[in-house]
């Protein structure tokens, strides 16, 4: 009797692992799907909680590996719950990233389109003061080669800025165009250019 007893409560516990290996599989195959699918956008915008979800994960698939399908049935869902708060801090991400892109390139076009030709009007003027070496009233020769050394550093910042928005780092750009704004502007007023 106790032969029998042992042998049917194997077979219930057999039955019962059959029953949540195909369920445990499934959770785990979806779930490391998920991550998956989030993994590029979550290293960029979510890097440390990237790290815990993948471990997470991982201890799951630790579970399903040992066959253990009734903690992988307990834990699945505190899981998908931790993917879920990691695609929303994801998609939080994105859409400020993208906000201030957006922003970066509106200051961008209004600062291409006002800079340029401040500095157009600002090589005119130095070259047409190099020549007649009659400098604006209050400024000397020594002031007018720092503020023709000064032009010179503005137009530098101001291509390294168009180069690092070209490459995408907006923000960076932005910051370089609006001191080069500024630059140009103090040596309009310097150089006596109507701007």
């Amino acid at each position: 009797m106790r032969n029998l007893l042992i042998a049917l409560t194997a077979v219930c516990v057999f039955a019962a692992c059959t029953s949540q290996k195909e369920p445990a599989e499934q959770a785990a195959a979806s779930i490391e799907a998920s991550l998956n699918e989030l993994r590029g956008d979550a290293q960029q915008f979510a890097a440390e909680q990237l790290q815990t979800a993948e471990a997470s994960v991982n201890r799951l698939k630790a579970h399903l590996a040992k066959q253990d399908y009734s903690a992988v049935m307990q834990t699945a869902p505190s899981v998908r719950a931790e993917l879920a708060a990691l695609l929303t801090t994801v998609a939080d991400a994105k859409a400020n990233a993208e906000a201030v892109a957006a922003a970066a390139q509106a200051e961008w076009n209004e600062l291409s389109a006002a800079v340029p030709p401040l500095v157009d009007k600002l090589q005119a003027r130095v070259d047409q003061l190099s020549k007649s070496r009659k400098y604006p009233k209050g400024m000397d020769k020594s002031a007018f080669d720092a503020a023709k050394a000064g032009f010179e550093t503005l137009k530098t910042e101001w291509t390294e800025a168009g180069a690092e928005f070209a490459s995408g780092e907006a923000a960076s750009a932005v910051r370089k165009a609006r001191n080069a704004k500024v630059k140009a502007e103090e040596l309009a007023n310097q150089l006596e250019v109507q701007v």
